[in-house]
């Protein structure tokens, strides 16, 4: 019997559950209380506060500008709607990399500010002590790799990751060190679809893929873009689900017309 009926709250142990009996886990981001009610009641098993809300929200080019406190805003907000989904918020770029002191900090506040459930990190070997230092306190992680939107400074594009056997082979070896560390799941963004494949058999945590293929334990898609809202954001690996950027636009239209002819309001729509 699916996992997904019978869970009152998703918990890291619910998530383990529904690999092991082989339930896809479903996962999209959310930045605002609306949303996030919406999404909660539809019965999604975890919601991603990304730091994609960086592009989304505030309209920035890449993740890079947006602070802990715009995280921690966001995540207080999602919480706030959220009864069963997992909540997990990213840790923004600065807030850990190359200093495990500050990676702790960030995710102790991120945990008691918002009352998120974990946060996500982005990278391997390189910010291992990051991660076992938050995991020393108690807080739930997920790894984060291939395409890693924070280092888009280094790639210099956003193509797919892990096509060559150097770099493949550093992912499945930083794959098995996150779990090692004690890493609670792992998002793999925009690699082969048969390397997705291969870490999702070797591992035991569950991973979420985002352009990953269809073998991972589970998908992530950032929720304007599955909406529909985003105009010309249009990878591969991108199902839209609706054309919300028609639909929004076209209520708009409809009320402006509606105002300047003095159709709205009625006479049952004032005191």
């Amino acid at each position: 019997m699916s996992q997904h009926k019978e869970i009152k709250k998703i918990t890291t142990h619910s998530l383990q559950a529904m690999k092991a009996g082989g339930e896809k886990i479903a996962m999209l981001t959310a930045y605002d209380y609306s949303m996030a009610t919406v999404l909660d009641h539809a019965g999604l098993d975890i919601i991603l506060v990304g730091d994609s809300a960086a592009n989304v929200m505030a309209g920035y080019e890449t993740t890079l500008p947006i602070t802990l406190e715009h995280m921690i805003y966001h995540a207080q907000s999602v919480v706030r709607a959220v009864k069963r989904a997992l909540v997990l918020v990213d840790l923004p770029f600065g807030s850990y990399q190359g200093n495990p002191k500050l990676a702790l900090n960030s995710a102790i506040r991120i945990m008691k500010e918002s009352g998120a459930h974990g946060v996500k990190l982005e990278g391997g070997a390189e910010i291992l002590d990051s991660v076992k230092l938050i995991l020393s306190a108690g807080i739930p992680v997920m790894g984060h790799l291939g395409l890693m939107p924070q280092s888009i400074n280094k790639y210099g594009t956003y193509a797919l990751r892990a096509k060559d056997e150097v770099e493949a082979k550093k992912l499945i070896t930083d794959a098995e060190i996150l779990q090692q560390a004690g890493c609670f799941a792992l998002l793999l963004e925009k690699i082969p679809a048969l390397l997705g494949k291969q870490v999702s058999e070797n591992l035991h945590i569950p991973t979420i893929g985002i352009g990953a293929g269809k073998y991972c334990d589970g998908q992530v898609l950032v929720v304007h873009d599955m909406l529909g809202l985003n105009k010309g954001f249009k990878p591969r690996f991108l199902r839209q689900y609706a054309d919300m950027y028609d639909v929004v636009g076209n209520a708009a239209k409809s009320y402006i017309r509606d105002v300047k002819s003095v159709d709205f309001p009625n006479d049952t729509e004032q005191y």
